[in-house]
């Protein structure tokens, strides 16, 4: 199947976007009070959030790629 540039260009941005984004956000979230409890140990929602943004960064890595992959072909 062969990808219109325009549609290409929609995927890498979009993939960019994720990888510029979700990590200023988790910075916001280790810094939150609720990540750490009395102890110093990550909570669950420290984990969740983790989670959250590692998945949303492989998908932006694997939608960039998909989009470049479609330029190039």
């Amino acid at each position: 199947m062969e990808l219109p540039a325009i549609l290409a260009v929609v995927l890498i941005v979009a993939g960019i976007w994720s990888l510029a984004v979700w990590p200023q956000f988790l910075r916001r979230v280790m810094k939150d009070p609720r990540s750490r409890d009395a102890g110093g140990r990550a909570t669950r929602f420290l984990t969740v959030h983790i989670v959250l943004v590692s998945v949303s960064m492989g998908l932006g890595a694997a939608t960039a790629a998909i989009g470049i992959a479609g330029l190039l072909a």
